[in-house]
């Protein structure tokens, strides 16, 4: 956190640094907020993403290592060359800008219901020069009606947190990250919306990439148990059920 205020390295902060009172003043207080629960990367205001350090603050869900291993199963499935990527709840724009930072002939369109979490995510493409779409609007919705059947790939980390499992989240994920961004419902009626309105989206043979709780990939996998899709859950690095891809069948 002192790196944080001062800008200094760690390795210099090891050796021995002089700050000022202003300097002190405010890492007390820092420190009372991370006492009391506050996250972390909030206090900071940044994370770090891949190559990529965003702005993050409360309008936003802290991206987490799992959703990190979800960009890298995404960019696997993205074409080189020009196509077109929706991220559906884009939040601080992490998915989005890290896939437009590593495929510059893509079209990445994001979209959230949440106004501030787009404009937060439109700072943070702006300041790292990455090119993409903003939308405001719900799930699928906020996309143009003309990109119907044109999405080659749709990535999400959506709300998958049930209602009941939210209460019991740990505090300092419960009282200060966004509940928008976590619970709805049942936590699998995301999975169910998509299942039924993606292949919609989706161009011939499109892909869906999805971030799910680690007690859900059986009944996810039974949502998508259709003759339009052709699904699998992947686990994560601890060997949990984490990730969906389905391809829409011809």
């Amino acid at each position: 956190m002192l790196a944080a205020i001062t800008g200094q390295p760690r390795a210099e902060l090891l050796n021995g640094i002089v700050v000022d009172r202003p300097t002190v003043n405010m890492f007390y207080r820092l420190m009372e907020q991370r006492s009391a629960g506050m996250p972390l990367q909030y206090l900071e205001g940044t994370v770090q993403f891949g190559p990529l350090e965003l702005l993050v603050d409360d309008r936003v869900l802290i991206p987490r290592p799992e959703t990190e291993q979800l960009w890298e199963k995404a960019l696997e499935l993205v074409p080189d060359g020009a196509c077109t990527v929706v991220d559906m709840g884009t939040g601080s724009g992490c998915l989005a800008i890290g896939i437009a930072h590593q495929r510059p002939l893509a079209r990445v369109i994001a979209t959230d219901i949440s106004r501030d979490a787009l404009d937060l995510a439109r700072l943070n493409a702006a300041l790292l020069q990455v090119e993409a779409e903003f939308c405001l609007g719900d799930r699928l919705d906020a996309l143009d009606p003309s990109l119907r059947g044109e999405v080659d790939l749709i990535v999400t980390n959506p709300p998958y947190v049930s209602d009941s499992d939210w209460l019991k989240l740990p505090p300092e994920v419960r009282d200060y990250e966004p509940r928008l961004a976590l619970a709805a419902g049942d936590g699998l009626h995301i999975f169910r919306y998509l299942a039924s309105e993606a292949p919609s989206w989706l161009a011939p043979e499109g892909i869906l990439v999805a971030e799910i709780g680690d007690r859900q990939g059986a009944k996810i996998h039974r949502a998508f148990r259709d003759p339009k899709w052709e699904a699998s859950v992947l686990p994560d690095l601890t060997g949990r059920d984490r990730f969906l891809i389905a391809r829409t069948t011809a």
